[in-house]
């Protein structure tokens, strides 16, 4: 897979880059990364990409231009661009999975300033938000969207390491321990140290059903429950109203 990003700050992306997993991929060539500074394209004499808002108003907005004429310089007939803005729909990890499936080539466009020229958008497959929130940029957005795609590329990761992961199966991942068995009076539940495998599968699922419904009970709402997991929410519930 390809991921370009559209930028006015690429140093943004150094230590990224150069960093943990995301450097491994990039080593073994199982994502091409290259960030862009979209100020190259500019045709402003003064070497502006932006400007103030037709009718009046506060800030600076992106122009059409350099963006559009940047995006006709990378773009290909696999590419899907997707622009990071406050108004697109939240990210999730269901989207990391499609974009891995569905895509050979990201372009990822990073806004700064007050806003877009709205025709921007016309230029862009889709709109893309990591939360309800403004940022002082897009640079932020992009690399998230781009370390949940890479990690879950073939050969990054073991496919085990993800698996379970929280959001991956719908739920919240369980709680996990590692040495010393005991730490200022807290133990490794006993269960965990048992090498009973069904058993520690069990205590598992459980537990990943218990953070889900006390922690994100929304993401039960519309879950499809197997009848094991029917039957640990039912307990949950009980032991919780015991409390």
């Amino acid at each position: 897979m390809k991921i370009t990003i559209l930028t006015l700050f690429p140093e943004f992306f150094d230590s990224f880059k150069s960093t943990s997993i995301i450097r491994k991929a990039l080593e073994k060539g199982a994502v091409e990364l290259e960030c862009i500074d979209y100020r190259q394209y500019t045709l402003d004499k003064h070497n502006h990409v932006d400007d103030t808002p037709c009718g009046g108003g506060v800030g600076m907005l992106l122009m059409v231009q350099p963006i559009a004429d940047c995006l006709k310089a990378v773009r290909q007939e696999n590419s899907h661009v997707i622009l990071l803005t406050p108004q697109g729909k939240v990210f999730h990890q269901k989207m990391a999975h499609d974009y891995v499936q569905r895509y050979e080539h990201l372009i990822l466009i990073c806004g700064h300033y007050e806003g877009f020229d709205e025709r921007i958008r016309d230029y862009v497959d889709e709109e893309v938000s990591i939360g309800d929130f403004v940022l002082t940029g897009g640079e932020i957005g992009a690399m998230t969207i781009s370390d949940a795609i890479i990690r879950l590329l073939e050969g990054v990761i073991t496919k085990e390491s993800h698996e379970d992961d929280s959001f991956e199966n719908g739920l919240l991942e369980y709680p996990q321990y590692t040495r010393p068995i005991e730490y200022d009076g807290k133990k490794v539940p006993e269960i965990l140290l048992s090498g009973h495998h069904e058993n520690i599968r069990k205590w598992r699922l459980k537990e990943s059903l218990r953070k889900t419904y006390i922690r994100r009970p929304d993401l039960l709402e519309k879950r499809a429950f197997t009848k094991e997991e029917k039957q640990f929410l039912n307990e949950i519930i009980e032991e919780n109203q015991k409390k």
